[in-house]
């Protein structure tokens, strides 16, 4: 038993140690890394002590709570004292507890609140007792609190160097709040590496500070390197949220929808951003008037809104809020500022214009006109002169004529009713109008509302007046045969008193009568035939006869009226031909189509009866009509008659047997189209009819000069032929001595005789024809090249070394009828020294025979269609001249003129 006993004790002293343990092992798995917040004795109420980091602990914690009263903690893990708390000789602590309400999960954070004095000796009496042995040459960095309270200095934290076991080692700081702006705010001590502050710092000035701590040995060795010390001022709570403006103005519509946005006000805090300190939230604390509540405001954005849809600008129409903004997102203790807000109703046309009265009475005059009659007044809450209240007023009924008018007075928003058009008391003796009004601007109620237009009748009653005779209608008509006998009377214009309803005692006066045909009577109007009528006349329109009669009552008092006179058509006119000239282009046609008109009406006009009219047999003989239609008809050629200028004469009768006789002029020409016949005159049509203008005059003129200088030159030409040795003959032919090959280029030279020029070596003459001949010398062959007439020869548009083709270089045709008279002489004088040349270009320089120069042509039969190639043929042949015989119209005439020569 004895040994027992102590058995049990054992056994339940471990089971005890096992259940502490355990408990210190849940509890450690619960609990977060403790905090140490070195504070003054005095803690003051609302005040920030430090900053814990909570998210480091639990990220996913949503709900934060304090196990002292005397102390809150924010969402960003800022401490602040709720009540004055003042720090014994103790420590102090709390724990603040971080959960999940969603998985229930939690955390502990545990705070230890030590005062800065205690925690200075406890460190200078270790540093004497203690030597460390962790490196303490790269602190952590440091933090202070903006405003702090002191004491003064206050204690940062200690710089301590390892090599303080083996040397002597003095500490010394630089940089800003040292020896740069704000200087003195910072000192170490020498000996000991503590960091002491010396005043308050504000953090919305300096945010941090960097500066350099130095450890030296007394002779100035520097046992270790410079070290960068980060001190960060923490944020206080010591700045008031701004609002941007100290008033702010805005404007929304009355009736506007439940939420519509009136506008954002926005507030600005100096302190840390992103902390509690800048967490704002946005209130209205007061309406002016303060019922019903309208508006309200997002406390996040400032953004503010309408509540209600009842906004009614008639009944208020400026709204004042007042409101606030509140840092630490609001809580109690944060710091706030209030502002004024002014919200501006403004206005739209959710009043209708109403009348003042429902029915008005008036009177007018007749024959009154552009005269106002009345004045009506309309009622309109919305905002004077703006387009909500502006009335636009309307005739609905009982203006069906246009006699009234109403408008809008644009200063007093009176509507105006106005006579425009004179009234007549004989035709009605009241008017009743029903009259509307609306506004300038859309009516922004629903129509099912209520009517969107008042209304009221207004009676005008027309008073008689002692009038002047009435010309109703201004415009009258009779009917009258265009053939009347002269003195033939017809009824006339009708005037009447509109009191009467009489046209005795009225007088008649024509005022006009454009040709003078009709005379009126005083008394009665009527009319009589003074001159013949005529319904062809130039001054009829339509058949119809205007003339303006006056009418006048014994007061003197007039109207004006208009008589037409409907001529009606009698058949005395009969149908010709208005185109008088006809052209057939005899290549191309053998018939021209020809139309008849006839002034009369349609009924004693067409169908049209078409023949000729002659007392010769040639008219029948040479031409044909055939009808195409009722108005037109075919006329044609036969037996193949000449090109000229004939007289046709047509007979075309009417329906009714009247006929005129139209003498055509019919030009039988040689052209392809009209215009070539009209434009020229062709010898072939007589001349008849076709006529030179004044331009085509000219041309003739400055072809005929043309000519003139041409045969002057010729002439010229022929004087100087006796001045030349030697004559080269003409190629009759029209043949050009192709160019034979050449291997080596020669010199040749250009000579000018009498204006034309040509190649030559030896020398060149040129006939009274204009004929041009080469002679040409290139690598030691000679050839002889003729051409005829204006031809170049190709010698002539060649350069130096290069070849050109004959056709390129032609300048075209020279006249040659006159080569035939004088190709006698010529011919007698060139043929023995023709045949000396020949001579002597069979020699070279040796006078031996120089088979490179003149070749013997071979044989090549008889009967050559050819004719002879030689340029001594003595044939005068005009090969080549057919083209002639086959002109185009155009080239006609100069060719003719050619041959008459």
């Amino acid at each position: 038993m004895a040994a027992a006993r102590p058995s049990g004790s054992w056994s339940r002293a471990l089971c005890r140690l096992l259940l502490l343990t355990l408990a210190i092992l849940i509890f450690a798995s619960d609990a977060c890394k403790n905090v140490t917040l070195y504070v003054p004795s005095k803690l003051d109420a609302e005040k920030l002590i430090g900053r814990v980091n909570l998210k480091e602990c639990f990220t996913a914690a949503n709900l934060i709570h304090s196990s002292d009263p005397d102390f809150q903690i924010l969402e960003d893990g800022s401490v602040y004292t709720t009540n004055t708390v003042l720090l014994s000789s103790e420590k102090r602590s709390f724990t603040i507890l971080l959960s999940n309400t969603e998985n229930q999960e939690k955390k502990k954070i545990f705070v230890f609140l030590e005062h800065q004095t205690k925690v200075l000796k406890k460190r200078q009496t270790k540093e004497t007792v203690l030597r460390r042995a962790k490196r303490r040459w790269a602190p952590l960095p440091y933090s202070m609190l903006e405003n702090s309270l002191g004491p003064f200095p206050l204690f940062l934290q200690q710089v301590q160097s390892d090599t303080a076991q083996n040397y002597t080692i003095y500490y010394s700081i630089r940089g800003p709040g040292v020896d740069q702006e704000p200087r003195n705010l910072f000192y170490v001590e020498r000996d000991t590496g503590n960091l002491y502050c010396t005043r308050a710092v504000d953090r919305e000035q300096y945010e941090s500070f960097e500066i350099i701590a130095f450890a030296t040995t007394p002779d100035g060795y520097t046992p270790e390197l410079p070290l960068s010390l980060i001190i960060k001022i923490e944020d206080e709570n010591d700045n008031y949220p701004i609002f941007t403006e100290e008033t702010y103005t805005f404007t929304i519509f009355e009736n506007c929808r439940v939420g519509t946005t009136v506008g954002q006000v926005c507030a600005t805090d100096k302190d840390e951003p992103d902390t509690m300190h800048t967490r704002l939230k946005y209130s209205i604390i007061g309406q002016v008037p303060p019922s019903p509540t309208l508006f309200s405001m997002h406390p996040t954005t400032g953004v503010i809104t309408t509540t209600s849809s009842q906004l009614d600008r008639e009944l208020i129409d400026k709204y004042q809020l007042k409101i606030k903004v509140q840092d630490m997102d609001g809580q109690y203790f944060g710091l706030q500022t209030t502002s004024t807000c002014i919200i501006n109703i403004d206005d739209v046309n959710d009043n209708l214009p109403t009348f003042t009265r429902t029915s008005y009475v008036t009177s007018v005059e007749e024959n009154t006109v552009d005269m106002e009659i009345l004045r009506v007044t309309v009622e309109d809450k919305d905002l004077v002169n703006t387009a909500n209240w502006r009335a636009n007023y309307t005739i609905l009924k009982g203006n069906e004529n246009g006699n009234f008018k109403i408008v809008t007075d644009a200063k007093t928003n009176e509507g105006i009713l106005c006579v425009v058009k004179p009234l007549n008391y004989e035709e009605k003796q009241q008017v009743i109008l029903q009259i509307g009004v609306v506004n300038e601007a859309p009516f922004s109620r629903e129509a099912s509302s209520r009517s969107a237009m008042s209304t009221a009748t207004v009676t005008v009653n027309v008073q008689d007046q002692d009038e002047g005779p009435e010309c109703n209608p201004p415009i009258q008509t009779i009917r009258m045969n265009e053939n009347a006998a002269v003195g033939t009377t017809s009824n006339g214009y009708k005037a009447y008193d509109p009191d009467t309803r009489s046209s005795s005692g009225i007088r008649y006066k024509k005022l006009t009568d454009p040709t003078g045909w009709v005379t009126v009577d005083e008394n009665t109007g009527s009319i009589k035939v003074f001159r013949s009528l005529d319904r062809e006349a130039e001054t009829i329109r339509n058949g119809i006869y205007n003339i303006t009669v006056l009418a006048s009552d014994q007061a003197g008092r007039t109207c004006t009226g208009t008589l037409g006179i409907i001529l009606q058509d009698v058949n005395d006119n009969g149908p010709f031909i208005p185109k008088k000239t006809v052209i057939i282009c005899k290549p191309t046609m053998s018939s021209a189509e020809i139309v008849a008109v006839d002034p009369d009406e349609p009924i004693n006009g067409p169908p049209f009866d078409f023949s000729l009219e002659s007392s010769t047999s040639d008219v029948q003989r040479m031409w044909r009509l055939n009808e195409i239609n009722d108005t037109a008809a075919r006329l044609s050629y036969q037996n193949d008659p000449a090109f000229g200028s004939y007289v046709v004469p047509v007979t075309v009768r009417d329906r009714l047997g009247m006929s005129s006789v139209t003498s055509l002029d019919v030009i039988l020409c040689d052209c392809i189209t009209e215009n070539d016949c009209t434009h020229r005159a062709d010898p072939r049509i007589g001349g008849g009819g076709v006529q030179l203008g004044k331009w085509a005059i000219l041309a003739i003129l400055l072809g005929i000069a043309l000519l003139f200088c041409i045969l002057f030159t010729l002439v010229c030409g022929a004087s100087g032929v006796s001045k030349q040795p030697k004559v080269i003959p003409d190629d009759l032919a029209q043949q050009n001595l192709i160019v034979s090959n050449t291997e080596a280029p020669g010199d040749d030279k250009v000579y000018s005789a009498n204006g034309f020029t040509t190649q030559t070596v030896g020398a060149s003459a040129q006939g009274v024809c204009g004929t041009m001949g080469s002679r040409v010398k290139n690598g030691g062959q000679e050839t002889i090249e003729m051409v005829k007439g204006g031809h170049q020869t190709l010698e002539s548009c060649r350069g130096a070394g290069h070849h050109h083709t004959l056709d390129s270089c032609r300048g075209g045709h020279t006249e040659v009828d006159n080569c035939r008279y004088t190709y006698s002489e010529w011919h007698s004088f060139t043929q023995p020294r023709l045949g000396e040349k020949v001579y002597l270009c069979n020699q070279d320089e040796n006078h031996k025979h120089a088979q490179d120069y003149v070749l013997t042509y071979n044989y090549e039969g008889r009967g050559s269609v050819a004719g002879s190639v030689g340029c001594c043929s003595e044939r005068q042949e005009e090969d080549g001249l057919e083209f002639l015989d086959n002109l185009e119209p155009k080239f006609r005439t100069l060719a003719e003129a050619c041959m008459k020569r």
